[in-house]
């Protein structure tokens, strides 16, 4: 199995970092920011590196469109795993249309509101994950798996 790990460096990569225990043995893949954080996290990690900054900006929607789709075409993995932020929307999207499963983890932080985001790949999203009982309310198809803290 081949998985593509897509999120913004700080938190959201320290949050999809933690899921070693499940990639460690796997093909694998990291697509986020060119930052001093996720280059020594990823040290000797495979990396894309993604335009930046992402909030609510149109430019690098589009740029990171781009992106997502030579690197899903190139790549091909079979999984795409994410917990956020912006860039993770077009790997989603567009793995939607290339038949690659998605797991999208929404934020710890996040107890009765959703992030734009987890919004935006809801709609496409093969598994949502939650932390908190009550984001079910928000996301009535999403699992609970608990805290990966």
């Amino acid at each position: 199995m081949k998985v593509c790990f897509a999120g913004s460096s700080g938190g959201h990569l320290t949050h999809l970092y933690m899921l070693k225990p499940f990639w460690q043995d796997k093909e694998r893949f990291w697509v986020t920011f060119d930052k001093e954080d996720a280059r020594s996290l990823l040290n000797g990690e495979k990396m894309y590196p993604c335009y930046y900054p992402t909030n609510r900006s149109l430019k690098a929607l589009f740029i990171n469109t781009k992106l997502a789709l030579k690197v899903l075409r190139g790549e091909k993995p079979d999984l795409i795993v994410s917990s956020g932020a912006a860039v993770a929307v077009p790997f989603f999207w567009l793995g939607k249309l290339f038949g690659i499963k998605t797991i999208y983890i929404e934020v710890f932080d996040r107890i009765d509101k959703p992030t734009l985001t987890g919004k935006l790949v809801y709609p496409v999203t093969d598994i949502f994950v939650v932390e908190w009982e009550e984001m079910k309310k928000v996301y009535p198809k999403a699992v609970n798996l608990g805290s990966i803290f």
